[in-house]
This record gives structure tokens, sequence and C-alpha cells, in this order.
């Protein structure tokens, strides 16, 4: 009787985690001062990013030669614009790239910085892949936050659960009160934490892909940038 139950007791267990060098959220900006056109040039540059020669060299290099992607856009809310994909080479990269391209917009309104850092940690948190290194990536052109958990309560539930977040903050000239020429620290100030966590400002469009492109070689890598744009934080 007990060996004629074992297939189906095994049947019940979950299924094991598969193991990634890094687990990585891109959280992007898509509240109300992302404008449509603005919101292309984001998808289109960490599409590029990702697909570029020294994005899979960062990848191919590390112990398993995978990582665990998912695309979010953040507003008042939060959606899953590219779900979690195992990168491991060009083919799967090039797919979640076009994927990225071809989806409409899926968040709207004002920003709610703290819930959207509360589903980064959930959405790692409930993946089917277990990463060496747990990361959220966030990227927005201010600190308001007009609802939700302030970002401070967000920030420590994160950093709790083991979760580094960067930050990429995007200098532009049609932003909420609260960006401008200091965002760079507010980030090091407000976003970031964790093992290692760092900065890295894109200016505008002319080095948006660059900026994206340098971060998640770092990101993957496991490095930080050594220069007086990055702050790397132990908390």
């Amino acid at each position: 009787m007990r060996a004629a139950l074992l297939p189906l007791v095994l049947l019940a267990l979950p299924a094991a985690a598969q193991e990634v060098d890094l687990e990585l959220v891109l959280l992007a900006d898509a509240s109300g001062s992302i404008r449509a056109d603005e919101l292309a040039f984001q998808r289109e540059g960490y599409a590029e990013a990702l697909t570029s020669p020294e994005v899979l060299a960062a990848i191919a290099s590390n112990f398993t030669g995978t990582i665990a992607l998912a695309y979010v856009e953040w507003a008042a809310d939060t959606a899953v614009v590219v779900d979690w994909t195992l990168i491991d080479g060009p083919a799967a990269a090039r797919r979640f790239a076009d994927e990225l391209r071809a989806m409409p917009r899926l968040a709207f309104g004002r920003n709610a910085i703290g819930t959207a850092l509360i589903e980064g940690r959930r959405l790692i948190e409930t993946n089917a892949y277990e990463g060496l290194r747990r990361v959220i990536d966030f990227s927005g052109d201010s600190v308001g936050n007009f609802s939700g958990p302030s970002i401070a309560a967000a920030r420590a539930e994160v950093l709790a659960a083991g979760i580094t977040i960067n930050g990429l903050p995007i200098h532009c000239t049609s932003c909420f009160p609260g960006s401008g020429g200091n965002l760079e620290e507010q980030y090091r100030a407000m976003i970031i934490g964790g093992p290692g966590a760092f900065v890295v400002a894109a200016e505008g469009r002319a080095d948006f892909a660059a900026a994206v492109r340098r971060k998640l070689v770092l990101e993957i890598a496991g490095r930080t940038p050594d220069d007086a744009t990055a702050l790397a934080a132990a908390d």
C-alpha cells in the first residue's frame, strides 16, 4: 500500500526551484510624468541592453550562466510587462526583448514607489527560481510617493528579505517636483540598499541605453561602479 502511495506523494511535493546566478526585477517608471514616446524609448533601451554583447557576456561568465528576469512597470500600481524568463543566451534574450517591445502600456497614474518595491519583493519570493543573488533594479524620474506604503517602510521590508535595491535615476525636463539635479543623492538616501547597492544615472535620451547596459553588466557580474556617480551601500 505504501509503495502504491509513493508516486502520489511525489506528485504532491513542490518542484525544486531552478538555480540561477541572479533573480532580477526591472522596476521601470510608467507614471504620469512618462509620456508614451518616453515609455517606448525606455523599453527600447532595456531591450537593446539585454541583447548587447556586453550583457550576454556577463551572463555567460557567471557560475550557472543563467539569470531569471522580469520587467515590471510601476505607477499608481504595478504591472508585469514580461514575466519571469530564464535568460541563458542570445535567443532567450531576443525573445524577452521582442516581447517587451510588443506589449501595450499596462500601468497608469501617479507614483506609488513603496507599492512598487513591495511588489518587486513579492515577485522575487514567489517565482520558480533560486538566485545566488536577488536584486530589484528601480528606475524613475523622481522620488515622489503619492499613495501606498512609504518608501522607507517598503525599502526596509525589501532589505529585510535579503534583496538588494539598485537605482537608475532618470533626469528629465517634464517631471513632478522632487526630481532634478539632486535626484542621484535622493536615490542614494531613499531608494537603494543592501550589499553592494549602487546608483547609475541616465542624463537623458543620449545616454539612456548606455546607462542601462552598464548597470545590467554590473548587476549581472555582481560588481559596483568605481566612479563618482555611484555609491556602494552595505545595509
